[in-house]
C-alpha cells in the first residue's frame, strides 16, 4: 500500500481544486484511507509543496503504425542527433519528431502521461499497429480506426443500407481491435486516387455518389447506435486552407446535435477565401463550439521547430510537398484509406506559421468550457508531444504569451485578437484539458481522476512559478500503483494495457463481407482480423 499525503490535489472529476488531500493506493487502484494499523506498514510519499494530479491522458497522437514507421525510415536526419543510450532501467532509442517505440513510451511517462491514443490506423494495417503498441512501454493505449473513405461503408450509404453499415462498423472495430471511429477528409482521400479532392460537404465522391456530409452523419449515427465510449473522431475537409473555418462550422451544424470530436482544430480554423491570404478564423469556430455542447475538440497547437507531418489526408500532403519543396511519401491502402508524409519546420518569422501558432492559442482562450477543449500538438504534425509543458506555460502565463507574440512575424500580429485575450488557465483547468476532460471524452471511467476505484495512475509535480519547468519534470509518476518515474527519469520499464471495444453485431453481415473480400481485397476474410495473441495485455472497454 502507498499513501500520498500533504499534496495539493487537482482532481476535477471529483471537484477537488487544490485541497490538501490524502491519496491511498493498493493493488493498482485508488482505495479508501486505511485504518491506523494498516497505515503503519504503508509506503508514505510526503507531497508537501507539490501538486498531485491523475496521470495524463492524451486523446490524439501519432505514435505507432505503418505511417509512423514509414516516417522513421523516411527521416534518418531526425534520428542521427537524437539518441538515448541503454541504461540499467531502459532500452536505447532514437528520434526527435518520430521517436522509436520505447523512447515514445519513456517520453510520455517522463511528462506524467499514463494513457495515449494512436489517432489513426487503417484496419488493414492494424496488426502492425498492435505490434508496435505492444512495443511501447509505460502507458495504456488504444487506436482509432479510419473509416471515412471505406468502400464498404460508402456503398452502404449509397444504397441506404445503414443497418448493414452499422453491423460492419461493429465487426470492423472488433476485427481490428480498435477503440473508436476515425474520419479523415471524408471522400477526399478516395477522390485523391483520381487526382481530385473535396472542398464542400456536398461534393460527390467519385464512383460512389455519396458526399462528405452523408459519410459524417452516417458514421455519427452508427457511433450513437453502437454506444461507443468515444465519439466519432473527425479530421474535417479543407484542412490547412483559407476558409476552412467556414467548413468546420458547417460540419458542426451538419451533425445536428449528434456527439462528435473535432481533432487538431487549429488546422481547420483559418479564415479568408480559398486561394487567398491566410488569417485566423478562431473567433468564428470558437463561437460555434461554444454554442454546440455536443462537440469536443483538441487543438493541435503549433510549436515552432522541426515536425514530421503525417496523415491519411493524401491530397493535403501533396499540397504541403508542393508548397515547401520537401520530400514526400504518398500511399494508398486498398479500399480503406490513403495518406502521406512530409517533413516541415515551423518558423517564428514565417508569417503563415505565426498565424497557425496564434490560431491555436486563440481557440484555447476563446472556447469557454475546458471540459470540451484538450491539449494536443497532433504529434508529430504540429510539434512533438514533449513540448506540452511549453504550451501549458503559454496558457497559464499571459505575460509570457505576450512576450512570445512579440517575437513572431509582425504581419501575423496584425491579424490576431490574441493580444487582447487576458485569460490564464488555472492548474484546475490544466488538469481538465490534459487528464479529466480527455478521459471523460474517451469514456474511460477509471482514468483521469483520483476517486475510489480509479486506476492508480498519478503524477506528482513540484510546484513552481515556471510552469514549463514544472510540467517537464515530475517528481514522481505512478502507473497502476507502481512508481515508474522519479525526477523525470524512468526507474523501470512497465508494460501497459491496450484498450479496445468489441460491440455486438449481426453475424449475417459476414456473408456480404466474404464476397466483398473476394472481390476487393488482397487479404482473405479469415486472415484479416487481428488475433488476440497480438494483445497479450489488453482490456475491453464496454459500450453503453
Amino acid at each position: 500500500m502507498i499513501g500520498i499525503i500533504n499534496g495539493e490535489v487537482y482532481d476535477p472529476q471529483n471537484g477537488v481544486n487544490g485541497q490538501i488531500c490524502e491519496i491511498w493506493v493498493e493493488n493498482g487502484k485508488i482505495v479508501p484511507p486505511p485504518d491506523l494499523e494498516k497505515r503503519g506498514g504503508a509506503q508514505i510519499i510526503d507531497a508537501s509543496g507539490m501538486v498531485v494530479m491523475p496521470g495524463g491522458v492524451d486523446i490524439h497522437s501519432h505514435i505507432v503504425g505503418a505511417k509512423v514507421n514509414a516516417g522513421r525510415k523516411f527521416r534518418p536526419e531526425d534520428h542521427r542527433d537524437h539518441v538515448r543510450s541503454r541504461t540499467a532501467y531502459t532500452r536505447s532509442g532514437s528520434g526527435y519528431t518520430v521517436p522509436s517505440t520505447f523512447l515514445t513510451g519513456y517520453g510520455y511517462a517522463e511528462l506524467g502521461y499514463t494513457t495515449v491514443m494512436e489517432a489513426a490506423t487503417a484496419p488493414l494495417t492494424a496488426r502492425h499497429t498492435h505490434e508496435e503498441l505492444e512495443d511501447t512501454p509505460m502507458v495504456d493505449k488504444g487506436v482509432f480506426i479510419t473509416m471515412g473513405n471505406n468502400h464498404f461503408i460508402m456503398n452502404c450509404i449509397r444504397t441506404k443500407q445503414l443497418e448493414k453499415a452499422r453491423h460492419y462498423v461493429a465487426w470492423l472495430l472488433g476485427a481490428s481491435k480498435g477503440y473508436a471511429i476515425k474520419i479523415v477528409n471524408p471522400g477526399g482521400v478516395e477522390n485523391w486516387k483520381w487526382g481530385r479532392n473535396v472542398s464542400t460537404l456536398d461534393d460527390e465522391v467519385i464512383g460512389f455518389g455519396v458526399t462528405p456530409r452523408q459519410i459524417i452523419t452516417a458514421l455519427a449515427w452508427i457511433n450513437d447506435e453502437l454506444g461507443l465510449p468515444h465519439t466519432p473522431h473527425i479530421h474535417g475537409i479543407n484542412l490547412g486552407q483559407p476558409g476552412s473555418a467556414r467548413t468546420t462550422v458547417e460540419t458542426i451544424k451538419a451533425l445536428e446535435g449528434r456527439r462528435a470530436h473535432l481533432c487538431h482544430l487549429q488546422f481547420l480554423s483559418y479564415g479568408g477565401e480559398p486561394g487567398k491570404s491566410l488569417r485566423s478564423g478562431a473567433l468564428e469556430v470558437a463561437r460555434a463550439v461554444n454554442e454546440h455542447p455536443n462537440i469536443t475538440v483538441d487543438i493541435g497547437q503549433v510549436v515552432f521547430g522541426q515536425v514530421t507531418t503525417m496523415t491519411s489526408d493524401g491530397p493535403l500532403q501533396y499540397r504541403l510537398h508542393q508548397l515547401t519543396g520537401q520530400k514526400w511519401i504518398n500511399d494508398d491502402v486498398e479500399g480503406e484509406t490513403g495518406g502521406g508524409i512530409v517533413p516541415m519546420e515551423y518558423k517564428r518569422r514565417n508569417w503563415i506559421n505565426a498565424i497557425q501558432w496564434i490560431t491555436g492559442l486563440e481557440l484555447f482562450l476563446l472556447i469557454e468550457d475546458p471540459w470540451r477543449v484538450f491539449l494536443t500538438t497532433d504529434h508529430p504534425n504540429a510539434g512533438p508531444f514533449f513540448c506540452y509543458p511549453q504550451v501549458i506555460k503559454l496558457l497559464m502565463d499571459r505575460d509570457y504569451r505576450a512576450e512570445m507574440l512579440e517575437k513572431v512575424h509582425p504581419r501575423a500580429r496584425k491579424r490576431t485578437v490574441l493580444a487582447e485575450l487576458d485569460r490564464e488557465y488555472s492548474l484546475y483547468e490544466i488538469a481538465i484539458i490534459t487528464r479529466a476532460g480527455t478521459a471523460r471524452a474517451l469514456g474511460l471511467k477509471n482514468k483521469g481522476h483520483l476517486g475510489l476505484g480509479a486506476d492508480a495512475d498519478i503524477a506528482i509535480y513540484r510546484k513552481m512559478d515556471d510552469k514549463e519547468a514544472m510540467f517537464a519534470r515530475p517528481y514522481l509518476v505512478l502507473k497502476d500503483g507502481q512508481i515508474v518515474v522519479r525526477d523525470g527519469q524512468v526507474l523501470h520499464e512497465y508494460q501497459g494495457r491496450t484498450l479496445y471495444v468489441a460491440p455486438s453485431y449481426d453475424p449475417g453481415v459476414e456473408s456480404d463481407l466474404r464476397t466483398h473480400f473476394e472481390e476487393c481485397y488482397t487479404v482473405s476474410f479469415e486472415n484479416y482480423p487481428v488475433a488476440p495473441d497480438y494483445l497479450p495485455r489488453s482490456e475491453v472497454v464496454s459500450c453503453t
